[in-house]
């Protein structure tokens, strides 16, 4: 916990609830020491640079907070120096709650989520909005160039504390992206763990060659198979309970049957 954190955040009413609920020795340092100087560290600019969404909390004229999913492209939230973010505000669902707050107060909280490694970021700063009319340069910097979206404005925010929270109760989720990446690591393993191919060659012994003449999905996990002889001859007889074993070589190369 950073002491400008908690200068912040740890308002008179909140320490009267952690006094009251056991948690106030804890946190009572955060307050104490003088506020350091606030800067991003190398750790704290990867992860922003890695996202592509977070939450944004704003608060309206008559004192209702107001929170705002804002999403893009990995990276569309810039680290412009070690105390200012700023993202380009694509064009949404034209109702400006979060630009309308801002008019009237720049504060701003945001909380940005890695699901997949179960951290948090949170970051408490102020906001301004600029267009591309004042400040194309700026413009320019917050824009993702392959991104499609159209953008109406930058928002650039000058941090004022930031601090990571615990991941306790955050569950795992991963994008389609992280998917596909897991996945390929797990081909890629797949693929040099698989015994070198052998040339073909019959396996198993029993005097029975059949086809398949059919085939139909019974259920999701069950499905009919229709043998026949190659020559569409009569089968031998059977008795009840007899099962025609069939053997079956594994991606490891063992043999195993299956009735």
């Amino acid at each position: 916990m950073t002491y400008t954190f908690g200068k912040i955040a740890f308002t008179p009413n909140v320490q009267a609830v952690q006094a009251r609920m056991g948690s106030r020795d804890a946190y009572r340092s955060a307050i104490l020491g003088e506020a350091e100087t606030v800067a991003l560290g190398v750790h704290e600019v990867e992860f922003i640079e890695e996202r592509d969404s977070f939450y944004q909390g704003t608060v309206s004229e008559n004192g209702w907070p107001y929170v705002q999913h804002r999403g893009g492209p990995t990276g569309f939230l810039k680290v412009l120096d070690d105390r200012t973010i700023g993202y380009a505000d694509f064009s949404g669902n034209r109702q400006y709650i979060s630009v309308g707050n801002l008019e009237g107060d720049n504060r701003v909280s945001l909380f940005l989520m890695d699901y997949a490694a179960q951290r948090r970021l949170k970051i408490l700063g102020r906001a301004r909005l600029i267009d591309e009319d004042t400040e194309p340069a700026l413009i320019a910097r917050l824009e993702s160039p392959d991104y499609r979206a159209r953008v109406e404005r930058g928002v650039v925010i000058t941090i004022e504390a930031f601090d990571w929270n615990c991941p306790k109760y955050i569950t795992p989720r991963f994008t389609e992206r992280e998917v596909k990446a897991l996945i390929g690591r797990w081909q890629q393993d797949v693929a040099k763990s698989k015994p070198a191919p052998k040339d073909f060659e019959e396996i198993g012994s029993g005097p029975l060659k059949l086809i398949v003449t059919g085939m139909r999905q019974l259920t999701p996990q069950v499905r009919a198979c229709e043998l026949q002889a190659p020559d569409r001859g009569d089968l031998p007889p059977v008795t009840a309970g007899a099962h025609v074993v069939v053997p079956v070589r594994l991606a490891d190369g063992s043999v195993v049957t299956r009735q």
